[in-house]
């Protein structure tokens, strides 16, 4: 698959959208998701419904996000241009690709390892570079890595990973979806010092479930 006039024309339509009916006003969020080529992260099957706002099934029983979900969450990090950002979900890439196009740094980690070597493979093909890309436990971080100016939890997790907060700067920001399976609710933590958050709330989605350990 290339990226056409098409793909791009589509892409445009997209934007509009997330900007006008979604209310999305975060302009480097929507310029970065105007750039990545949504259709190359999906199987060919669903290329021509690419740039509608659906979440659509990709490999290991996962799925890839709605734009509009991807551009809520992306805007909440409140992204600048060489920001450390640890991405807990690599998925298919999509994600990333965003956060790339963003020029931040991107750590990410994996725990579906068909997911893991789909991603790592369409990185390449698209001349993507993440600063480290993982095959291992979001629960666990990268402590190696820490401290992170954002990070970024792209599956539900029903309780919060602490560990992941330990792993932010004082005047960082964390977005995760926390809550059951059947709904969570997008949350934004701020670290104000090294014991004290401030907590948010925008509303209610519907992610996979965040699990922990690796799946081979």
């Amino acid at each position: 698959m290339q990226d056409s006039y098409v793909h791009k024309g589509k892409r445009k339509i997209l934007i509009d959208y997330l900007r006008d009916k979604m209310g999305i006003d975060n302009e480097r969020v929507l310029a970065a998701i105007n750039k990545v080529p949504r259709h190359l992260f999906l199987e060919s099957v669903f290329e021509d419904y690419a740039y509608e706002d659906r979440a659509f099934p990709i490999l290991a029983k996962q799925t890839i996000s709605h734009p509009s979900t991807v551009a809520e969450q992306t805007a909440l990090l409140e992204i600048e241009e060489q920001d450390k950002v640890l991405e807990i979900g690599t998925g298919c890439g999509y994600q990333t690709a965003v956060l790339i196009a963003m020029e931040a740094w991107v750590y990410t980690i994996e725990r579906q390892k068909d997911l893991h070597d789909f991603s790592h493979k369409k990185f390449r093909e698209l001349h993507l570079r993440p600063k480290f890309q993982s095959f291992g436990d979001g629960f666990l971080g990268l402590p190696t890595f820490a401290p992170f100016d954002k990070i970024l939890v792209t599956c539900g997790a029903e309780v919060l990973p602490t560990e992941l907060l330990h792993q932010l700067k004082v005047g960082g920001k964390m977005v995760i979806p926390l809550g059951k399976t059947e709904e969570q609710i997008l949350t934004r933590f701020t670290k104000r010092s090294e014991r004290e958050f401030e907590r948010e709330e925008f509303g209610a989605y519907k992610f996979v479930p965040m699990l922990n350990n690796t799946n081979h």
